[in-house]
């Protein structure tokens, strides 16, 4: 639910005194210390962690045209049709040779 500006706390942004004290405390801490550059280089962005890896040979888009029938009787077996026929092709063509 959206707050009206006038009823949201206002915020106020340290003075730069106030932001040096705060920065001298937080230093002083020793669990809580800045990292490193050789930690820093370590981080991985999440990008990178999400998803699939990439195939080593990924499938390629292309444009073809297959008979109403043949579609109709994919698409019938439910989710993943395109995969199952893309396995039918692909034993079609393990069976025939390169």
């Amino acid at each position: 639910m959206r707050q009206d500006r006038s009823t949201r706390p206002k915020i106020r942004m340290p003075t730069a005194a106030e932001d040096r004290e705060i920065t001298a405390a937080a230093l002083s801490d020793p669990d809580a210390q800045p990292l490193t550059d050789e930690e820093l280089a370590q981080f991985v962005p999440i990008k990178v962690l999400l998803g699939r890896p990439p195939k080593a040979s990924p499938k390629q888009l292309v444009s073809v045209r297959f008979s109403p029938d043949v579609i109709a009787w994919f698409k019938s077996t439910g989710r993943g049709w395109q995969t199952r026929m893309d396995s039918v092709l692909v034993d079609y063509v393990s069976q025939r040779g390169r």
